[in-house]
C-alpha cells in the first residue's frame, strides 16, 4: 500500500523547512521566487496534496455542507441538490450529498458521518418519522435545515412546499373535470408529505360536497416507479375501479401510467392521472403527465442560504433567527388528466 506524502517529505526533497513549504502553499508572496519554484517542483514530483480536513480542523471551520435526501433516484431531489450546490458554491463551499434511501437506519449512519467530518451544517429531508435521528444529531451542535419538511415542534429552519394546498390543487382539478371516484397512491404513510397531500385531497372533496369515501387510498412502501406499477396492478384488480388517480409523486404516477399502458387501459379516457413534483420526465412521458409542481431548485438554494446565514451569524453577539419558509405549489395541466367525464 502506497504511503501518503506529507509536508515533511516535500520539505526534505526541496531542501527547505516545513514552515517554508507551508508559506508556499498558503502565502506564496512571502517566499522568494527561486525557493518557491523549488518547493512547487517537489510538490509536483511527489504528488503532494494538502489535507484539507486537517486545515479545516485547525481553522475550526469546514468548507463542506452535508445534504441528506430521501432518494437520489428521484429527479426531484437531484434538483434540490442542484439548487443547494449553486448556493454553496457561491459561498465557496462544497456539498457532500448522501442518500438515506427512505431508511431511518441509513439516515442515522449518514448523520453520524456528518458529525465525524464536522461539516459546516446539514440540509436534511428526514426519513425517520419518530424524530429520534434528529434528536441524536442535535446533540453535536451542528446547524441543520429541514428541506421539503416543515419544522414542526423544533426551532430549526425549514424550507418546504404547502403540500396540503398541493393535494387540494390535484384533486380539485380532477373533481372539476367531473370525476367522483378517485384513488390516492400515497407512498409510505409515515412521511409527512404523504399525509399532507392526502389531507389536501380530502379538503378538496369536502369543498365539492363529496365525502372521504370517494377517495380510495393505495399505500406503497416506496416512492418509486416500481411501487407505482404495483399500485397500478392493484387498481386494475378493483371491480369498481376509480376513474381518476392522484399520486404522491411523479415516479409513482409514471409507474401507474406504465401499468395502464401494458393493460390497454386508456389514459386519460379510462383513467385520469395526476402526479406531484413535476420532474422533467413528467412532460416527456408517453402521455404527458399533469403534475403539481414544486420549485425544487429554489427549495434547495433557499435551504442552503438559510444554513449559510445561520453559520455566519449564529453567535451571541449576532444571534440567528430561525425561519420557516413555505413555498406555494403550482398545478401544471397536461394530457394525462384531460378526459371529458
Amino acid at each position: 500500500m502506497a504511503q501518503s506524502v506529507g509536508i515533511k517529505d516535500v520539505a526534505r526533497v526541496a531542501g527547505v523547512s516545513v514552515g517554508t513549504v507551508s508559506n508556499v502553499i498558503n502565502r506564496p508572496d512571502t517566499v522568494a521566487a527561486e525557493t518557491r519554484a523549488r518547493v512547487l517542483s517537489a510538490i509536483d514530483r511527489l504528488g503532494y496534496v494538502r489535507s484539507e480536513s486537517a486545515r479545516q480542523l485547525r481553522a475550526g471551520r469546514s468548507r463542506i455542507m452535508g445534504l441528506l435526501v430521501l432518494d437520489m433516484g428521484n429527479p426531484f431531489f437531484v434538483d434540490v441538490a442542484r439548487g443547494a450546490e449553486r448556493a454553496a458554491r457561491r459561498a465557496g463551499l462544497g456539498v457532500m450529498v448522501c442518500n438515506s434511501a427512505q431508511d431511518a437506519s441509513e439516515e442515522a449512519e449518514y448523520l453520524s458521518l456528518f458529525a465525524e467530518q464536522r461539516v459546516r451544517g446539514v440540509l436534511l429531508t428526514p426519513a425517520d418519522a419518530t424524530g429520534r435521528n434528529i434528536e441524536a444529531f442535535r446533540r453535536h451542535g451542528i446547524p441543520f435545515v429541514l428541506v421539503d419538511r416543515v419544522a414542526e415542534g423544533t426551532t430549526e429552519c425549514s424550507v418546504s412546499v404547502d403540500d396540503v394546498a398541493g393535494g387540494a390543487l390535484a384533486v380539485r382539478h380532477l373533481v372539476d373535470a367531473g370525476h367522483r371516484s378517485l384513488a390516492y397512491v400515497s407512498g409510505p404513510p409515515g412521511l409527512n408529505q404523504v399525509r399532507d397531500r392526502r389531507t389536501g385531497a380530502l379538503n378538496a372533496l369536502t369543498e365539492a360536497g363529496l365525502g372521504p369515501d370517494r377517495l380510495r387510498e393505495l399505500p406503497t412502501e416506496r416512492l418509486d416507479v416500481a411501487a407505482g406499477r404495483d399500485a397500478g396492478a392493484r387498481l386494475l384488480g378493483l371491480t369498481d375501479r376509480p376513474t381518476a388517480v392522484f399520486c404522491a409523486n411523479d415516479l409513482l404516477a409514471l409507474g401507474v401510467l406504465q401499468a395502464m399502458y401494458a393493460a390497454g387501459v386508456g389514459v386519460p379516457d379510462d383513467l385520469a392521472i395526476v402526479g406531484y413534483d413535476d420532474i422533467e420526465f413528467a412532460a416527456a412521458a408517453a402521455v404527458p403527465l399533469t403534475s403539481v409542481r414544486q420549485p425544487a431548485v429554489t427549495m434547495g438554494a433557499m435551504a442552503a442560504e438559510l444554513l449559510l446565514e445561520e453559520t455566519e451569524t449564529g453567535t451571541a453577539a449576532e444571534p440567528h433567527e430561525h425561519r420557516r419558509v413555505v413555498l406555494s405549489p403550482e398545478l401544471v395541466v397536461r394530457r394525462s388528466s384531460l378526459s371529458a367525464r
